[in-house]
């Protein structure tokens, strides 16, 4: 069973570019409502869709080393696709706790799919990613993926949890970049393949103006936290979590309403 020696029951540490990992944390917090969290938002290093396989290899074991020092956690996961995709193995080897990764959905969107045309969006650097090729060819080599890179997204679903209206034009050009590819008008299923854009659902779905369903791995994911977990002795009530970023805390201020909606009521900085 898993407590900390001074009685308090380490937390769950999630780790993301920015807000996007929000959306795992949600489901996770409704299988584990009183679990402690740390909520890290690497926003000196946003976006990582932009960023070099080498760079992100080196600098997201780099970071969490120093949250793991920090915080002590009894488990990470990295809510963040890109991350995930490119330094999850290079994350597990540094750290001797579990790590949980964050891959897109194309298994389940196989088995969703009624026409055999599914979308993908995500960063620039997930879909170019032979990670992303193997699972597309291991759970969907008799449909037909199509990928898109839609980065625009992840400010559009920041200025969302900041109480901002997300630039219509920029979702709707990440939907017709899949639509108006080969086979587009077909497709009946959409992988989010990043943690920030199911924050953009409703916004995604009127954007498609015809239906289509859209799918990520959170819930997956909250179910894999909650297994790695099974033994340990939650405290009765929830406490407040802890959102720590890399950039500079008088930037968050905006998020903090956002943020109370998920527990989190204390702001530091790595």
């Amino acid at each position: 069973m898993t407590e900390a020696q001074n009685g308090e029951c380490p937390p769950l540490l999630f780790f993301d570019t920015g807000v996007g990992g929000l959306s795992v944390l949600g489901e996770t917090i409704k299988l584990l409502p009183n679990a402690p969290i740390v909520y890290a938002a690497d926003y000196a290093g946003l976006p990582y869709g932009m960023k070099s396989e080498a760079e992100l290899a080196a600098r997201v074991p780099a970071l969490l080393g120093r949250l793991v020092e920090r915080y002590k956690p009894q488990l990470v996961t990295i809510a963040c696709n890109t991350a995930s995709t490119i330094a999850l193995d290079h994350v597990r080897s540094a750290l001797d706790i579990p790590v949980v990764g964050t891959v897109p959905a194309i298994k389940p969107a196989s088995e969703m799919t009624n026409t055999g045309v599914i979308g993908l969006l995500g960063t620039k650097a997930t879909i170019r990613q032979p990670y992303v090729d193997r699972l597309a060819s291991d759970f969907a080599a008799d449909k037909i993926l199509l990928r898109h890179a839609a980065p625009g997204l992840v400010y559009a679903a920041e200025a969302k949890l900041r109480g901002e209206k997300p630039d219509v034009q920029v979702i709707e050009e990440a939907m017709f970049g899949l639509i108006d590819q080969a086979g587009g008008k077909n497709m009946d299923t959409v992988i989010m393949a990043c943690t920030h854009f199911p924050l953009l659902r409703d916004e995604l779905a009127a954007a498609a103006q015809r239906p289509v369903q859209f799918i990520d791995g959170a819930q997956g994911i909250a179910r894999r936290i909650a297994y790695l977990t099974k033994n340990t002795i939650w405290p009765s009530e929830r406490r407040d979590g802890i959102f720590v970023t890399t950039g500079d805390i008088a930037d968050i201020e905006p998020y903090r309403p956002a943020f109370a909606e998920y527990g989190i009521r204390r702001f530091e900085k790595l």
